[in-house]
């Protein structure tokens, strides 16, 4: 992947300079208890910001374009603040502290070395000599070419997600990833997750833990650049939705029992835990992950570095530590019992800053907005927890895409089976807010898309009881 010439890796304030610190650490490794820290989803601090300058550095020698210095040095200062981390950061986080462990790490589909919305930058070109570089190459001393692989595949996803598929399943111990240009383009390799992905281990008893990387969200690129069919992924998990599982703490037994997850993620932060689960686990599982398109460079779709490490106290640590959010709560100071909330807004995905705009415009202090990061297996607990810390709400499921796509048909009797436990009411009481049915996922007009958006985003905030359905 990384063509190094003689000259980089001769320059002595440069690649042994950035490798010394890992020896140190391991030098002074203190035995299990220690290592336990290591393989949480939270990382150590040191670590983090190690990693995050070797991410960020260029060789001195090496002539970026003026574009992507920018970008790097943006990243760098990220790193050196704490503050402001972005997506694509966030996720060379993950794969860089995957690859300090010792995992192989890998990356395919259209495009992944830039990204195709060009914010991923995982390999870049000497404007001079043409050569390439990838950082996350160089993250251990002598690090051998083959445990960080991103290849930009050929324009067949069918072909190309199968071969994943096989690898992961031959390579349980990496952190093996496709992504598809947009997710709509899913659909072109549709017989694989069908007969394979999610069955397979139903069928052959065979366990995989591929993670699926679909850009999702409605932005007005029209019916073939908008969705990524989450509904279809959903409709093919196999929990019931009408017996809530045994949660107990590790939530191990949930998704043993399922065939799959599905995370529809809206921070940095709650990213780079998804990934990291994936390896820190004694069992492999799927990942379907709609990853977001403008929340790449949202002002807010930002995290604090400390939220990615594993020391307890801070902000971005609760009492589930610092790791993989299955359901984030409302970012108002609400205590465990709010009994003038008149609304509870359930969404998940990038609807949910669009929502937080908009009760900021009305100023709707009376309405509660939570995100459902993980839809697939769904969080009942958590739920729950807001179903008893909002006792007067009314329940709202708001999402951008049509009522028969997107996560209402999945999450709606899942959320009454949650609520009647708690005698809160069924499946007909949870409001729906959304696009009405319809045979294309988007309309192909921007002026329509905008005035569909902005119409549910004001429903979802409208100071009268929302009629069911519509």
């Amino acid at each position: 992947m990384d063509i190094l010439n003689e000259e980089f890796a001769n320059s002595k304030d440069y690649v042994p300079q950035r490798r010394d610190w890992l020896s140190a650490f391991w030098a002074g490794f203190k035995g299990p208890e220690q290592l336990s820290r290591i393989r949480n989803t939270g990382v150590n601090p040191e670590i983090l910001k190690n990693v995050g300058q070797s991410i960020t550095t260029l060789p001195p020698t090496f002539t970026p374009h003026k574009a992507i210095k920018r970008i790097y040095d943006q990243r760098k200062q990220m790193i050196e603040t704490g503050e402001g981390v972005d997506w694509a950061t966030a996720e060379a986080l993950a794969f860089a502290t995957l690859l300090v462990e010792g995992n192989h790490v890998r990356l395919s589909g259209q495009d992944v070395e830039r990204g195709t919305f060009s914010h991923r930058h995982s390999v870049v070109h000497d404007q001079k000599t043409g050569q390439k570089y990838c950082p996350l190459d160089h993250m251990l001393m002598n690090q051998g070419e083959e445990m960080f692989t991103v290849s930009n595949s050929s324009l067949s996803e069918f072909g190309v997600l199968g071969f994943e598929l096989g690898y992961s399943m031959e390579n349980p111990n990496s952190l093996v990833c496709w992504e598809a240009q947009f997710g709509d383009f899913a659909n072109g390799a549709q017989v694989i997750f069908d007969q394979f992905l999610s069955s397979g281990e139903s069928k052959w008893l065979r366990q995989t833990g591929l993670v699926v990387l679909l850009p999702h969200g409605y932005d007005g690129q029209g019916p073939e650049h908008s969705s990524a069919r989450l509904e279809r992924f959903l409709q093919m998990s196999d929990d019931n939705p009408f017996v809530i599982p045994e949660m107990d703490s590790t939530l191990r037994k949930q998704i043993q029992e399922s065939n799959w997850q599905v995370v529809n993620v809206t921070t940095p932060a709650n990213y780079f835990h998804v990934l990291r689960r994936q390896i820190h686990r004694d069992f492999r599982k799927p990942l379907v992950v709609m990853s977001p398109k403008n929340l790449l460079r949202h002002h807010l779709c930002k995290s604090n570095l400390s939220e990615f490490d594993d020391v307890q106290g801070h902000p971005g640590f609760d009492k589930q530590g610092t790791r993989f959010k299955r359901l984030i709560k409302d970012q108002n100071d609400h205590s465990s019992r709010e009994e003038g909330i008149r609304r509870l807004i359930l969404c998940s995905g990038k609807v949910y800053y669009e929502l937080d705009e908009e009760r900021k415009r009305v100023k709707g202090e009376d309405v509660a907005i939570c995100r459902v990061e993980q839809l697939c297996p769904f969080p009942y607990d958590l739920f729950q927890r807001e179903l008893n810390r909002y006792p007067n709400a009314e329940i709202v499921w708001c999402q951008e895409e049509p009522m028969n796509m997107g996560g209402y048909t999945y999450v709606s009797p899942r959320m009454g089976t949650a609520m009647s436990k708690l005698g809160r009411g069924k499946f007909e009481d949870v409001k729906y807010v959304g696009r009405p049915p319809s045979a294309a996922t988007a309309t192909g007009f921007g002026s329509l898309h905008v005035q569909e958006q902005k119409e549910l985003i004001q429903k979802a905030l409208q100071s009268a009881p929302i009629n069911t359905p519509l």
